[in-house]
C-alpha cells in the first residue's frame, strides 16, 4: 500500500519562519548596551534623529496607502482597518505627528504620496485596480519597510533599535496577512 501524497503547501511564508525571524529581530534587538539619557551609546544623536524621522515618515506614507487602498475598495476596509492603526500607531510610536491621524480620507485628500509603495492601487488588464494588484502592491511596501528597518537597527542604539525590530516584525507579519489577502 504506497503512502499518501503530502497535503499541498501554498507559496509564501510560513507561519514558523515569520515568528522566527521577528523572535530572531527581538532577539538581536535586544543585546544593547545603551545605558545614557539618548537610548544608549551606539549612534550619534543626529543619526538617530535622522532615521527616526525616516521612519516616522515611511510609516506615516504606509498609511497614506492603506488609506487609498481603502478609499479604492471599501470592501476591504474591514481587512485593511487593523493593519491601518496599526501603523499609524508605529508612526506616533516614531515621533510623527499628523501622520498618525485617525481619518483615513484625510490622508488621501492631501496628495501624499508615499514612499514606500504607490497610494494609487495599479491597474488591471483592463485599466481599472484590482483588490488582488492593490493587497500586492501593499505586501511589497510593508516588506519593504520591515527589511529596511531589521539592516537599521543594527546601527541604532539600544531603545531605538527594540522599537525598529518590534516594527519590522509588525510589517512583516502585515506582509503575511496581506499576501494570505490577496490569494
Amino acid at each position: 500500500m504506497p503512502f499518501p501524497s503530502p497535503p499541498r503547501i501554498p507559496p509564501g511564508p510560513r507561519r514558523r519562519s515569520l515568528f522566527a525571524s521577528a523572535a530572531g529581530a527581538a532577539l538581536l534587538a535586544g543585546c544593547s548596551t545603551g545605558t545614557d539619557s539618548s537610548g544608549g551609546t551606539g549612534g550619534s544623536p543626529s543619526a538617530v534623529q535622522r532615521v527616526r524621522t525616516r521612519a516616522a515618515r515611511d510609516s506615516g506614507d504606509l498609511v497614506a496607502s492603506y488609506d487609498a487602498a481603502i478609499a479604492a475598495f471599501p470592501a476591504l476596509e474591514a481587512r485593511l482597518a487593523p493593519l491601518r492603526a496599526e501603523t499609524a500607531r508605529h508612526a506616533k510610536a516614531f515621533g510623527a505627528g499628523a501622520a498618525a491621524g485617525p481619518s483615513p480620507a484625510a490622508s488621501t485628500t492631501a496628495g501624499n504620496a508615499p514612499a514606500t509603495g504607490s497610494p494609487t492601487p495599479s491597474p488591471s488588464a483592463s485599466g481599472a485596480p484590482t483588490e488582488k494588484a492593490t493587497l500586492t502592491q501593499l505586501a511589497s511596501a510593508e516588506r519593504t519597510l520591515a527589511d529596511r528597518r531589521t539592516a537599521a537597527l543594527v546601527d541604532m542604539p539600544g531603545e531605538l533599535a527594540r522599537l525598529l525590530a518590534s516594527v519590522a516584525a509588525a510589517g512583516a507579519a502585515h506582509t503575511y496577512l496581506l499576501t494570505e489577502a490577496a490569494r
